[in-house]
């Protein structure tokens, strides 16, 4: 169990490497480059120039923005009083590598090739291990629940064929994990901040699921238990416009996070704003942990204000990489930490 008296020091070292972040003027240039080039020039005089390659830059940003936060995560890890702070951040990759190797598995039966590439670096499990456990079928072991979900998986496939329900399936685990370890921690801030991105995964999956015109049995099965509003009080908005929303889960803090969020018709508009602003509400329920010099959120805040800024990182990028409108990149930004 943490014990916030301890966190001191860990803040104290957060607080220096906040120098390190990109700030509103570094952004702006960014955003005023001329091309992905002149951008990734701005991004080298940064932090992140340290994992910047010399040459073929515009086609590896990628591993660099993913180093970056790797690194981060390593030396958050070195100091932290419980590393488990860091690791909560840290699981949702070990269930995306678990979703790339059993999809690359299901491939190759199929006589297609596997995609490694796709693996990233930033989970708990290294992926070598990873690997070797799920090739040859040795996952007893493995952490957050996984040895069931992934029998679970691999039935599934040799019955159906149905890779939606292999994903509903991982995705569910993987909330389900990280809602238990942060119980565990026994820290309400930190059980906070997972209940909030239980909630706004759950009116993301909403959302898309409304558009498809997916039924609310079916579309019952892809909402998660543990956040503020449950998955049955949830399921009564689908047949709901979303402007009315906000309005019908108000109790709830979520509700006035998407308040604001408005329907004007274009749905991948709509779905971009409703995105920022998740991701702001997340960020927002442990903002004001940086009041408190010893407050364990202090870790959680800075890890995902960093992963908010590689996302608005790519977002500006991949804007100027395919020559998109400055403003309409600016609107995608997050709220910086």
């Amino acid at each position: 169990m943490s014990r916030s008296e301890d966190y001191g020091y860990a803040v104290a070292r957060i607080r220096a490497m906040e120098r390190l972040l990109l700030d509103a003027g570094q952004f702006q240039r960014l955003l005023e480059a001329d091309d992905m080039g002149g951008a990734l020039k701005i991004l080298g005089e940064t932090a992140y120039g340290r994992n910047l390659p010399d040459t073929g830059a515009d086609e590896r940003y990628d591993a660099a923005l993913e180093a970056e936060l790797l690194s981060v995560c390593q030396e958050l890890r070195a100091f932290v009083p419980d590393k488990t702070l860091v690791d909560l951040c840290r699981i949702q990759y070990d269930f995306h590598n678990v979703k790339v190797l059993l999809k690359s598995l299901f491939n190759v039966k199929s006589g297609g090739k596997k995609r490694w590439d796709l693996l990233t670096g930033l989970g708990t499990i290294p992926t070598d291990d990873l690997i070797a456990n799920i090739e040859s079928e040795d996952y007893q072991l493995l952490p957050w629940g996984l040895p069931s979900l992934i029998t679970a998986c691999l039935a599934n496939w040799e019955q159906a064929r149905d890779i939606v329900e292999v994903e509903r399936l991982l995705d569910g685990g993987m909330f389900a994990a990280i809602l238990r370890v942060s119980r565990e921690m026994d820290e309400p801030g930190v059980t906070k901040w997972v209940k909030a991105r239980i909630d706004s995964e759950n009116i993301r999956n909403l959302l898309r699921l409304k558009r498809f015109g997916i039924d609310a049995a079916r579309a019952l099965t892809f909402l998660h238990a543990g956040g503020t509003v449950g998955p049955e009080a949830l399921i009564a908005l689908l047949p709901e416009p979303f402007d009315g929303w906000a309005r019908a889960i108000s109790h709830a803090d979520i509700g006035a996070a998407i308040a604001g969020v408005q329907d004007e018709g274009d749905f991948d508009t709509l779905i971009v704003s409703l995105e920022k602003a998740l991701d702001d509400y997340c960020r927002d329920v442990i903002s004001n942990a940086r009041y408190s010099q010893n407050a364990p959120e202090n870790i959680l805040a800075y890890l995902w204000g960093k992963e908010m800024e590689i996302k608005n990182i790519r977002t500006v990028l991949v804007s100027k990489g395919g020559g998109g409108d400055r403003e309409a990149t600016r609107r995608m930004l997050r709220h910086g930490y």
